[in-house]
């Protein structure tokens, strides 16, 4: 959060922050969940060399000019953020950690790998289904799954699921590398991914919310499941 002078607290300060629901996501027994704070450039590819596992969370549009393009509305973005974030996965990369995006996360995602976002589905993009509704982590879709994708496999074999949905931006062309394995059951809009550049799984994102899924009486894609994926990655880079 960028510094505000409506704010009671903290007005002239930038701030970063850990959504409550994604530490309870990510917190296991042996998983310490830590938040990596805006530095520059050496100091932030320091820290990142510590991390056995980067997961990206969700919050602000990502920028149009960080894909190359000028905005069309009142989307602007938070091109600083893109920037750490970018440098985040450079690092991650760099240091052959698993990474795994979400909502947010997963748009960038697309964006380090070369694809392109629309700025604002409902004006670019022709749609019956809601991706972000007025009750925020409630809205909730359809997804179409790949069969004998990782994916498949944590949804128990079925090549439907259903997700949470909070996002006007989505993948409008796809990254280099990156394997799509489910598109929303409408309009195909990209779902999830993995980068083919990497095992299977370690390099991965989704478009929804895993982290909200506690609240829910719907039953939605496995998160603990989903996790599970990325954690047994990291593990790997454990000292």
């Amino acid at each position: 959060m960028h510094e505000d002078d409506s704010r009671t607290s903290f007005a002239p300060k930038k701030l970063n922050y850990l959504v409550q629901d994604m530490a309870r996501y990510i917190q296991r027994d042996g998983v310490m969940p830590i938040l990596i704070p805006s530095l520059p450039p050496k100091e932030l590819r320091d820290f990142v060399a510590h991390m056995d596992g980067i997961v990206l969370q969700g919050g602000d549009d990502i920028a149009p000019e960080t894909f190359g393009e000028k905005p069309i509305g009142k989307w602007r973005g938070d091109s600083l953020r893109d920037e750490i974030e970018l440098d985040i996965i450079k690092y991650a990369i760099e240091f052959d950690l698993p990474v795994f995006g979400i909502c947010r996360g997963f748009q960038l995602m697309n964006v380090f790998f070369g694809g392109t976002l629309y700025q604002d589905i409902p004006t670019q993009f022709e749609t019956l289904t809601l991706h972000k509704g007025t009750n925020y982590d409630q809205n909730i879709h359809t997804i179409d799954i790949v069969e004998s994708s990782y994916l498949f496999d944590i949804n128990n074999e079925k090549t439907q699921g259903t997700v949470n949905s909070i996002h006007h931006q989505g993948v409008k062309a796809i990254g280099k590398s990156l394997n799509v394995i489910a598109t929303d059951s409408q309009d195909d809009l990209a779902e999830a991914f993995y980068s083919e550049e990497y095992e299977v799984g370690k390099v991965m994102g989704v478009q929804w919310h895993p982290e909200f899924n506690w609240n829910h009486a719907e039953q939605l894609v496995s998160a603990e499941k989903l996790y599970d994926q990325f954690l047994k990655f990291a593990s790997n880079n454990k000292s």
